[in-house]
């Protein structure tokens, strides 16, 4: 029997997924409902981050204490389903949530450390064309728990911290946006995974309002706009939300977001053939982002089995070479995974078809 709370799986059956709580949170259950201290809450805390699989490992914990949290909790970790490892060293994983459903993170070794990119909702509605995380549509939002459950599964797979987060899987973060703004608060809890703000970045495809309402959260994250043409009409064909939030909206938003923050906005742009990838589009790029003052990542984008294509990589470096020599800042995302199908939401997408 399944009790879900906005769309997040927050308990099975009576049990609730401990790994939802902050420190503080636990605090206050310890006191009410088992009358312990605060510190054995903060032990606790910090049990839950270390690679155990039960609470009967935590050691310094009372056991009747371990048998309360046993009855009255579960530890949130996922089982990684599937992995698949590239050539390059990118790892893409296919996670178990406790309701069955099937989601997707992925892991990347930079020369700065080892990211990973995880999943806000199980599947999405936002319906972008390029991206196979939306073809089965949304199932229900992720909790800040089991957002947690991704990193600490990769984390005891990989055996090394995980420094830098990218929430930019399936899913569009700013629609769950409660379960975010507290998974952004548990994993930069220095008792727990202490990962820095400046070493998370959040994708959003441009949900103008919840943009407003992240930066009155005034964190020093990294905030990516999907942004892929400088056009409202293509970018409505690209991108749907753009009918509801246009580009004159959402540029105001980013304006009010670096105002509030002081942080300089990356442009995600996927280069499609034939769609966005003319000197006319880098044109109306540079003027449409100039009030901001952003970055420019260009990705030529994933071959999946529609018919879109990247543009060759010698007009790539040229569109690059464009922008920059414009003023326009920009760089070309290093290709990843490519041959693991890491492009959000394909391995997933494929599992369910074979699954029919």
């Amino acid at each position: 029997m399944l009790f879900i709370n906005e769309g997040a799986l927050l308990k099975v059956g009576m049990k609730e997924n401990i790994l939802s709580f902050t420190s503080e949170e636990l605090k206050s259950v310890f006191k009410q409902k088992y009358n312990q201290p605060s510190y054995r809450a903060v032990q606790v805390f910090g049990w839950l981050y270390k690679d155990i699989s039960s609470f009967d490992e935590m050691q310094n914990v009372p056991k009747k204490l371990r048998e309360n949290l046993t009855r009255d909790f579960f530890n949130g970790q996922m089982g990684i389903f599937q992995s698949h490892r590239s050539h390059d060293g990118t790892e893409k994983f296919l996670l178990k949530c406790q309701d069955d459903n099937i989601i997707e993170a992925v892991k990347m070794e930079y020369h700065h450390g080892t990211s990973v990119c995880i999943s806000t909702q199980v599947g999405c509605e936002m319906g972008c064309i390029f991206c196979a995380s939306g073809r089965e549509g949304l199932v229900r939002n992720l909790s800040a728990g089991e957002m947690i459950g991704q990193i600490l599964a990769i984390q005891k797979h990989a055996k090394k911290r995980i420094s830098n987060i990218v929430l930019m899987g399936a899913g569009e973060p700013l629609q769950n946006f409660i379960e975010v703004q507290k998974f952004l608060e548990l994993v930069h809890d220095p008792k727990g995974l202490n990962v820095g703000y400046r070493h998370i970045t959040l994708s959003t495809c441009g949900l103008v309002p919840e943009i407003y309402n992240l930066a009155e959260l005034n964190l020093p994250i990294t905030l990516a706009i999907s942004l892929h043409s400088p056009s409202d009409i293509e970018r409505s064909r690209i991108m749907p939300i753009n009918r509801k939030y246009p580009l004159k909206d959402l540029i105001y938003a980013c304006l009010a977001y670096t105002k509030k923050t002081k942080r300089r906005i990356t442009f995600e742009y996927a280069l499609i053939k034939g769609k966005n990838d003319t000197i006319a589009d880098a044109e109306a790029l540079i003027k449409l982002i100039k009030p901001v003052s952003g970055h420019v990542n260009l990705i030529p984008i994933n071959t999946t089995d529609t018919k879109l294509q990247a543009p060759d990589l010698q007009w790539v470096q040229n569109f690059n070479e464009f922008l920059n020599s414009h003023g326009q800042n920009a760089t070309i995302r290093r290709n990843m995974g490519s041959d693991i199908n890491a492009a959000c939401g394909q391995l997933r997408w494929q599992y369910l078809k074979k699954s029919e």
